[in-house]
């Protein structure tokens, strides 16, 4: 049972005269079926991954408007299909996560920007930036200026956001460029209501099909020598035809402000917490009115320079509030100032933090630096100065209470997750065979280069473990160890990685998770994902799902690899002995290492329900359950450095005469039985102990409880 979005699925059906309330996220989503998008695609990564979920989920709506949805197998095929916008007058959308997806994606963006396009194009990104994120610390910004992308930020307000996602394909419409959407976390999560309009089904659609292609046009093709006349029409026709359409339609918006000598300049996503942070100064009322006025830039890429000359003009000072590095708005403002010699005072970074994310509290510094320099000292901004400094004064009280700065919280892995039992038998498989280099990967297994297992050297993007370790493995005495998921083989590593090691006869291991989804984007579904029929069986029995689909073993057989092994997660002997075989083997080649066990997250949502059904029913169910015998543990808690499993945790001991906490299995535990195939595999001490715990037994299951119960409390001295 996947997750489930029929709530979402049934508000795109929304139309004229109905309100849509909910995620900005899922307004995109509703905007898109609005503007009368024909096809979308894309690969999921958050924050935007439930735009691509939903209209998956949605197919049978879909095939109503006649949209096409496509889920990519990367970012670079998402991009290439808004190829179909070239020739043809579609509008074309497809998502994905941020910095990261643009990367892989780029080789189809410029080539696509090039000839550019004459149906609307809108990429949506997910501007996963900030010390919350989870990949690297880029901006998509740099994509927009180097491929000329029109490059959308709206102001994190539904109605805004559902316009800019309208607009934004008439702007690419109207000036034949490509636009990119970057949506922040917080933008995609906030939450909020519009007035829907109806859903416009596409003139050109799956059920109303085009009978000829568009005739043979060398102009349209990103080759040379037309890649040329391609460039110059990108500054001279272009780029001025999307600055038009900006102004004339006031897709930038102006906020007005009584103090009209000074004027602040922002990305309109961060337009929210710039307004909290105003209002901290007492710069702004507690309805959001600023005393300071300000340009919010829908549209960071291009800018419009008469807009922002307008705005400068006898302005004494203007701040411009721009996230990350470097500083491409503040640069290309200095630039149209310079030019047209107006002497306002520019400031941005010289006030606020170079990188980093924009949080209210860093804003409210940098706009409280702005007004002590150009505004008079007021009561408000002292009151600012005691908000900023009562906020440090609690964190070191905190600080001073635990003796220590607060101790850091690094994710781990789910309770029961399949990949943890693979880490706790490479750090034994080590002690046998001596440290060994691991080139880790994109992933829930990334989760272990957090203690307690600590093991990975790199990180080079999705499904480039394997290649990341060839500059690496030729120089190490002892052989290198690749990891990825099956997600990431899918992705890149089927060709960047094995088709590469096997092409160069490489001598290396490779272990490939393989748990039936691409997990940590929101556990969707994969070629090698079991199909449906396969889940309601396994659901019945409550099996899991291992040995249920064996397509990379045969694309692995079918490229060549000679020296296979597949192995379940949760064996730990196993798994320790096949990594040992693996370091060692004489064999020189490639050696995979297949890890199958089922996404601890998709399982428990296929049996709940099939449990939960079958109590209702009074039927007998047994449930597994592990623990820690009290009197028989020693206080090592090597356990607990092994497994590194939220459940298995600590408590005082219950002998007086101990000092040491003894481990424990706290609720939670989903009777994985890692901790005690560790003590097994690791001859750790015998304190774990399994217990079955039957719902509705049988009669003479009662019958032999009471028995047993009547003869202990017999033997049980008085």
């Amino acid at each position: 049972m996947e997750v489930s979005f029929s709530k979402e699925v049934r508000a795109l059906r929304l139309g004229a005269g109905d309100t849509f309330h909910g995620e900005g996220i899922l307004a995109i989503t509703k905007g898109l079926l609005q503007a009368g998008v024909a096809y979308v695609g894309g690969y999921q990564g958050a924050p935007v991954s439930h735009l691509l979920d939903v209209m998956v989920q949605g197919k049978d709506y879909m095939d109503e408007l006649g949209v096409h949805v496509e889920a990519c197998s990367n970012e670079a095929s998402a991009a290439a299909m808004l190829g179909a916008s070239i020739h043809y007058p579609l509008r074309g959308a497809v998502t994905w996560k941020s910095i990261v997806g643009t990367n892989v994606a780029a080789d189809a963006l410029s080539n696509l920007a090039s000839p550019g396009v004459r149906g609307g194009v809108l990429v949506v990104v997910g501007e996963d930036y900030g010390e919350g994120a989870s990949v690297i610390q880029e901006r998509t910004h740099a994509y927009a200026l180097k491929s000329s992308l029109c490059l959308l930020d709206p102001r994190p307000d539904l109605p805004v956001m559902v316009r800019m996602v309208e607009e934004g394909f008439n702007l690419s419409e109207a000036s034949n460029m490509p636009c990119v959407m970057e949506l922040r976390i917080r933008t995609c999560h906030v939450r909020g209501s519009f007035d829907c309009k109806d859903n416009r089904a596409p003139a050109v659609s799956t059920r109303a099909l085009m009978t000829e292609p568009a005739g043979f046009d060398y102009d349209r093709l990103a080759h040379p020598p037309v890649t040329f006349g391609h460039e110059k029409r990108k500054t001279a026709e272009r780029i001025p035809a999307a600055q038009r359409y900006i102004a004339e339609h006031q897709l930038n918006e102006l906020m007005p402000g009584r103090r009209d000598d000074l004027g602040i300049v922002v990305q309109g996503g961060l337009y929210n917490a710039l307004v909290r942070a105003l209002q901290q100064q007492g710069l702004a009322d507690a309805y959001g009115e600023s005393e300071i006025p300000i340009l919010v830039l829908n549209v960071t890429y291009p800018l419009v320079p008469e807009q922002v000359a307008e705005f400068a003009a006898a302005k004494r000072a203007l701040l411009v509030v721009e996230e990350g590095q470097p500083e491409y708005i503040e640069q290309d403002i200095a630039t149209l100032l310079r030019r047209r010699d107006l002497q306002t005072a520019l400031h941005g970074k010289d006030l606020l933090q170079m990188a980093g994310e924009y949080t209210t509290e860093v804003m409210a510094r940098g706009v409280g630096a702005f007004a002590a320099r150009y505004l008079p000292a007021t009561a408000q901004t002292e009151s600012a100065s005691q908000w900023l400094a009562g906020n440090d004064e609690r964190r070191r009280a905190v600080a001073a209470m635990l003796g220590r700065p607060l101790p850091a919280r690094p994710p781990g892995f789910c309770i029961g997750c399949p990949e943890r039992p693979v880490f706790s038998a490479l750090k034994l498989a080590q002690q046998e065979v001596g440290p060994v280099h691991v080139a880790a990967d994109i992933g829930c297994h990334a989760l272990g280069t957090f203690e307690p297992f600590g093991t990975g050297h790199s990180i080079l993007g999705y499904g480039m473990s394997l290649a990341s370790r060839a500059g690496v493995s030729p120089m190490m005495q002892r052989r290198v160890l690749s990891i990825m998921g099956d997600g990431g083989f899918w992705h890149n590593g089927l060709l960047t990685g094995v088709q590469s090691a096997l092409f160069n006869g490489d001598d290396a291991v490779l272990l490939i998770f393989k748990n039936g989804y691409t997990s940590a984007t929101g556990t969707q579904d994969i070629i090698s994902t079991p199909d449906e029929e396969v889940k309601t069986r396994a659901e019945d029995k409550q099996q899991s799902l291992a040995h249920k689909n064996q397509t990379i073993e045969s694309t692995l057989n079918g490229l060549g690899v000679k020296w296979m092994r597949t192995v379940h997660t949760y064996e730990v002997e196993a798994m320790r002995a096949t990594l040992t075989e693996a370091f060692t083997s004489p064999f020189e080649g490639l050696k995979v290492i297949i890890a199958e066990g089922e996404c601890q997250l998709e399982r428990q949502r296929r049996i709940k329900p099939w449990i939960g059904s079958l109590l209702k029913k009074g039927q007998r169910v047994v449930r597994v359950k592990y623990g820690v015998d009290e009197d028989v543990c020693n206080g090592d808690h090597a356990c607990i450095r092994l497994s590194g499993c939220p459940t298995l945790t600590l408590k005082d001991n219950p002998d007086p005469l101990k000092v040491d906490p003894v481990a424990t299995v706290i609720d939670g535990c989903v009777g994985c039985g890692l901790c005690g195939a560790n003590a097994h595999a690791a001859t750790l001490c015998p304190s774990f102990y399994r217990a079955e715990v039957v719902q509705n037994p049988r009669w003479h299951e009662r019958l032999l409880h009471a028995l047993q119960g009547a003869v202990v409390r017999a033997l049980r001295p008085a």
